[in-house]
């Protein structure tokens, strides 16, 4: 039975054996503290076997038969590592990305990190609405949201930095490029890529950009819903051209929607999530040993699963505090 595994601000990471329809939380005596921050979860490709966890208190790595969590000592032990991704060409290479917003190299499974040079700031001081006096300005911490590798070029990856645009390597990081062209926001979410040509999409606070030059420059494009805040896009593991696009009304939003494309992005539909959806739809988790398997998450804590690949969804019964990533392992 696949394994589903929440990461939460401040309450750990929660699992379940039974397709979301129970969810414990992963206790102290596990490895990892039960009050962690836990931001970001990701596994080798073609492994079940383990899981990697970033936190508020570095890289954990999770044994999934003997349910235990192991610290990774490396130069982010005090940073909030948010972003962690492995390149689908050598399972051994992995990269992380932090708040203060950094990017971080493992050639080794995460034994051993470096860091890479990328001029990213550490911290925008920007104005906010709700309770600002008016002209006021607060700090905001940069932080790394997503780091997707090229599945064709083994040198090219992607950052996307909350709030300090998109970057790119074609180095295999040695060296990074902000890339701002077409972006009307430097508030940038995520990525989505496609299986097919050039075309690849980013999900910032103001929209869903498309690029159709493999990255070189943006568009704004406008999806057919009241609120333009997107957060993540995956495409449906058989590569058939079915994506997810998670959609709400800001952070962390009262409301949220799920958006699917059957034409590899050209054109959404709303997919019909059950109920109301309380907070904005952040999260999505599949995994290729079952293509028809779609997890979603708002937020605010609300899950929901398709067991038919996003045709019709079920909402879980469990509600958890704010949630910060998901993925399910076969």
């Amino acid at each position: 039975m696949p394994r589903l595994y929440v990461g939460t601000n401040g309450l750990s990471v929660w699992e379940s054996s039974d397709l979301g329809g129970t969810l414990s939380r992963m206790g102290s005596g596990m490895g990892l503290y039960s009050g962690s921050q836990v931001w970001a979860l990701a596994a080798p490709p073609e492994s079940s076997d383990v899981l990697y966890a970033g936190t508020n208190g570095g890289i954990y790595r999770l044994h999934v038969a003997a349910r235990r969590w192991s610290h990774l000592a490396s130069p982010m032990d005090n940073l909030l590592v948010t972003a962690i991704a492995f390149s689908p060409h050598d399972p051994t290479i992995v990269f992380a990305g932090t708040q203060p917003a950094g990017l971080y190299r493992s050639d080794d499974g995460g034994a051993s990190w470096r860091r890479m040079e990328a001029a990213m700031k550490p911290f925008a001081t920007i104005g906010f609405q709700g309770g600002v006096a008016e002209g006021a300005t607060v700090k905001h911490w940069c932080r790394v949201t997503q780091i997707v590798f090229d599945a064709r070029d083994a040198a090219s990856a992607w950052a996307g930095v909350e709030i300090d645009g998109a970057w790119r390597t074609k180095d295999g990081g040695a060296t990074w490029q902000r890339l701002n062209q077409g972006f009307i926001t430097e508030d940038i979410h995520g990525f989505g890529a496609v299986s097919r040509g050039d075309r690849f999409f980013a999900t910032t606070e103001a929209g869903l950009h498309e690029s159709r030059d493999g990255g070189a420059s943006f568009q704004f494009r406008k999806i057919p819903s009241e609120w333009q805040y997107v957060r993540s896009m995956v495409e449906r593991t058989d590569r058939k051209g079915v994506m997810f696009l998670t959609n709400g009304d800001g952070a962390p939003g009262a409301n949220g929607r799920l958006w699917r494309s059957r034409d590899y992005g050209e054109t959404w539909e709303d997919a019909r999530l059950p109920g109301p959806v309380e907070s904005s739809l952040y999260f999505l988790a599949v995994h290729p040993a079952d293509p028809k398997l779609v997890f979603a998450a708002a937020t605010l804590g609300q899950l929901f699963r398709s067991s038919d690949g996003g045709e019709t969804w079920t909402a879980l019964k469990r509600r958890l505090g704010e949630i910060r990533c998901l993925v399910w392992l076969p």
